[in-house]
């Protein structure tokens, strides 16, 4: 019998160290950010419950002919615009393990560009 050893990506031992000291509440919840190759989403996330609060994707934007770092730009002011809505004014930057550059870095600029507090 063989024993496998699964060992997680760096990516996902980062995603741990950071979580365990993030925390996001009803008053200040998590924004959490997703990026694959093709696209990126991001989500307000209620800890305490366990429930999404809004959310936004590159998937339903129809923004043609702009770069993946202007529809993350997009996300992050389109995100912004669903959580004023539902009175949350500021939120703990989940960044999920990625380097805070590039698309991640434009859906944070995007959403302290559309209110919210970082």
């Amino acid at each position: 019998m063989y024993h496998v050893v699964v060992r997680k990506s760096n990516r996902d031992q980062r995603k741990v160290r950071i979580r365990k000291k993030i925390l996001g509440s009803a008053d200040i919840p998590r924004l959490s950010v997703f990026r694959s190759n093709k696209y990126d989403s991001a989500q307000i996330i209620d800890d305490k419950k366990g429930i999404t609060i809004a959310s936004a994707s590159t998937m339903s934007l129809t923004a043609k002919g702009k770069t993946k770092t202007e529809k993350a730009y997009e996300i992050g002011k389109e995100l912004a615009k669903k959580a004023l809505a539902l009175k949350v004014k500021g939120v703990v930057f989940d960044r999920s393990g990625y380097k805070y550059h590039g698309r991640v870095k434009a859906i944070a600029e995007g959403a302290r560009e559309g209110g919210l507090k970082l």
